[in-house]
């Protein structure tokens, strides 16, 4: 399958190099592609403008919040086109990290009305790049939940995620982003205010009958 990555950051530059390895076909999408030269090399990916990403078969947002609305304004008609959001609308709120959307909406159902022709998945964006990058390594798969309205969407995804040694959940429909996005912030609290560092995440474990 050939993905095509918007954003060559922590996060892009490791869902990259996963699916990489796990013999998907890597685009990069990045306005001064002499940015994106070494990880082009280390994922023998292409590197074209952003403009001509959304012409994969799998489009991934990996960008800060910010910049989403104006990214997929660039990428044209992305009729029936997967895209998978790992953004989580962050900002400060009287001087404090959270979340600008919430309750009633969320990043993701603002992002897909932007672009109502696409089947948008939002997930990957519960745990940081570093996460991303040892899922193989880690005893036992971590936990990421995805969120669409297109069960058939979700299917991918599913099987994707599975590829960078995820255990994918369903969370629900796309409204359901408005409980992933907050999720998240539980892990960067975690991680930061907490002291518990970068390199965990969550599982899940059967509890047996009693």
């Amino acid at each position: 399958m050939e993905i095509g990555i918007i954003g060559t950051g922590k996060v892009g530059s490791a869902l990259a190099k996963g699916w990489a390895e796990a013999g998907h076909r890597i685009v990069l999408g990045a306005r001064d592609p002499a940015k994106a030269g070494d990880l082009a090399a280390a994922t023998r990916a292409s590197v074209v403008s952003p403009e001509e990403v959304g012409q994969a078969d799998v489009i991934v947002l990996a960008t800060p919040w910010a910049a989403a609305h104006s990214v997929l304004a660039d990428l044209g008609d992305l009729t029936g086109k997967i895209v998978i959001d790992c953004t989580n609308p962050l900002g400060r709120i009287d001087g404090l990290l959270g979340l600008l959307l919430g309750h009633t909406t969320s990043g993701a159902e603002e992002l897909a009305a932007a672009v109502p022709q696409a089947r948008l998945v939002k997930t990957l964006n519960q745990v940081g790049a570093e996460v991303m990058s040892l899922t193989r390594t880690l005893p036992s798969p971590p936990v990421m939940f995805m969120a669409a309205d297109d069960p058939a969407a979700k299917d991918v995804v599913g099987t994707l995620l599975q590829d960078l040694g995820f255990d994918p959940l369903d969370a629900g429909d796309l409204s359901k982003a408005r409980l992933l996005e907050p999720f998240a912030l539980v892990w960067i609290n975690q991680a930061l205010a907490q002291g518990k560092g970068r390199h965990w995440a969550l599982t899940v474990q059967a509890v047996p009958d009693v």
